[in-house]
């Protein structure tokens, strides 16, 4: 008994696009399905050749068709698509898309956390991975923006290595597992190091971020440029309605320069909601190496809550550096639990969108 075109079908449909996180059948990527006895053959058009993750279809196909009756073996090929169902496919996952406003191409109902600091060197990019992991344990559908222009290194810290896929303009960012990752530092050669200028890089974010297919996400976190330079102010207009976690160190210095990190997004009307301390005290002994008491400080001055308090642990670095973040690695640890305690206490505050840049920042000496 051979199965019947609906049950193969209906089969198919279980088969998702690991990247795209939607049915196959619903893509339109289900160039054709031939049964011959107890064999069944299908063919799938990609988005682009030697896509990276096949060996997701692979997977898919067979565990899905096998199970049907009659069907003994199946095969899967592969084919592209072509310029006309690349546009095709493009339309269709646009159109699912309620629009902020100009600037990110991300639905209205996605939750935007900025995690900014005031200087480098406090931790923040890899508080953003394990908050990331946090996130997706949670159960949120989770992306991460690496928008650390001169700093990008998130990728190697989530162990990401695929490039994103290009389909007719439109961006599809790499993932692992559900975790969906977007960094300038994919379109660089290895190490190379990013030398623009100001109106080139805004042109380069705006563009950048637009044309990035983000689907359907409960939260996107951002890793900002640290300060208040020419990207943070450009992802304050690119990054309508965000909220802002600020991030510390209990040093003074740290805390005094974050201060000025906190008043340049509010000036952007992105909201704040909360300060975080890290690197507060070294797992174990509870010994201070920078100090303590700035991220309460920092908290009182802004009028916010603390929302954490990160202890130092090496392991956070050395999985970061093997590209596993401790909050999966090790969830049971310290820091982990800690960082654990942060997201939920994000998730838990209440959201009130920030309007973005509601006029142009004046250029300081343009010529009149």
């Amino acid at each position: 008994m051979q199965p019947t075109p609906e049950q193969i079908t209906e089969a198919l449909s279980r088969v998702f696009d690991p990247e795209l996180k939607k049915p196959v059948t619903e893509l339109g990527m289900v160039r054709g399905v031939d049964v011959e006895g107890s064999h069944v053959g299908v063919t799938i058009a990609l988005t682009v050749p030697g896509c990276p993750l096949r060996h997701s279809f692979e997977e898919q196909v067979q565990r899905e068709l096998l199970p049907l009756p009659g069907i003994e073996t199946v095969s899967l090929s592969f084919d592209v698509m072509s310029p006309e169902e690349k546009a095709a496919l493009t339309a269709r996952l646009r159109g699912g898309i309620t629009q902020r406003t100009k600037g990110i191409s991300l639905d209205r109902s996605t939750r935007v956390i900025a995690v900014a600091s005031g200087k480098g060197g406090v931790g923040k990019s890899t508080l953003t991975a394990n908050l990331a992991a946090a996130f997706d344990r949670l159960g949120d559908r989770t992306g991460v923006l690496d928008a650390d222009v001169y700093g990008h290194s998130i990728p190697h810290m989530l162990g990401v290595h695929q490039r994103p896929v290009v389909v007719d303009r439109m961006i599809v960012p790499p993932v692992r597992g559900d975790l969906k990752l977007m960094s300038i530092g994919f379109f660089l050669d290895e190490n190379e190091p990013v030398m623009w200028r100001g109106p080139m890089l805004h042109r380069a974010l705006e563009q950048f971020l637009s044309d990035v297919h983000w689907g359907e996400l409960d939260t996107l976190l951002v890793d900002m440029p640290p300060g208040t330079g020419d990207v943070a102010i450009s992802l304050g207009q690119l990054l309508p309605r965000a909220e802002v976690v600020v991030v510390t160190t209990p040093q003074p210095a740290a805390q005094q320069v974050a201060v000025r990190a906190a008043h340049m997004a509010q000036k952007t009307n992105m909201r704040l909601i909360g300060a975080v301390e890290n690197m507060s005290y070294v797992v174990g002994s509870g010994e201070q190496l920078f100090g303590s008491g700035g991220g309460e400080a920092l908290a009182a001055e802004l009028n916010i809550p603390l929302l954490g308090r990160i202890p130092l642990d090496p392991r956070l670095r050395e999985h970061a550096d093997r590209g596993e973040p401790l909050v999966w690695a090790e969830p049971d640890a310290a820091a982990a639990v800690e960082i654990m305690a942060l997201a939920e206490a994000i998730a838990a505050t209440r959201r009130e969108e920030g309007l973005g840049i509601v006029k142009a920042l004046p250029v300081m000496g343009a010529s009149r």
